[in-house]
């Protein structure tokens, strides 16, 4: 199905099924919980569908279109640049036991795709792999700290993101 090589990231909370849906399902979540988020604009969020726009430190503009959405469980989405090349996510929660659940974020990166097949392996285990989990982590640890805090994360608070900062 999807040839990218995927790479996937998770963490603890402490937050029941419930409350930790709530926390990834809130429209413009990011703005709050996304140390690399600039602004998170709504463009379309009912039980049609799904889509926000993530505007990124950088100034890097993506769509997130939400492809599934199945509550306390998770959903599917791909991200990219309007009209551009789209990377597939996954946001899986796992429940651990009455108050702690695991949230996993994969990601099935497009960019080394306009790369050679054979060089495609090398490069997502040097290049790609190495930002993409720091980027996953710091993401992961944002949503930690706005659930524990009750307050925004702070912009890069888990250190800069050469592709995102």
């Amino acid at each position: 199905m999807n040839e990218n090589l995927p790479v996937s990231q998770f963490i603890e909370f402490d937050l029941d099924d419930i409350e930790l849906w709530e926390l990834i399902s809130t429209p413009g979540n990011l703005n709050h919980a996304h140390p690399y988020c600039l602004s998170n604009e709504i463009i379309s969020w009912n039980d049609d569908g799904h889509s926000d726009r993530l505007i990124y430190l950088n100034g890097r503009n993506y769509i997130r279109k939400f492809n599934t959405w199945e509550e306390k469980q998770g959903f599917t989405l791909n991200i990219g640049e309007e009209n551009g090349s789209q990377s597939f996510v996954k946001w899986e929660i796992s429940t651990i036991s009455t108050n702690k659940t695991l949230l996993k974020i994969t990601v099935y990166p497009y960019i080394l795709s306009k790369f050679p097949r054979p060089f495609r392996k090398m490069l997502h285990i040097f290049w790609v792999k190495p930002r993409l989990e720091k980027y996953l982590n710091s993401v992961l640890l944002g949503f930690l700290y706005y659930s524990e805090n009750g307050s925004s994360v702070p912009k890069n608070h888990f250190g800069k993101h050469p592709w995102f900062s």
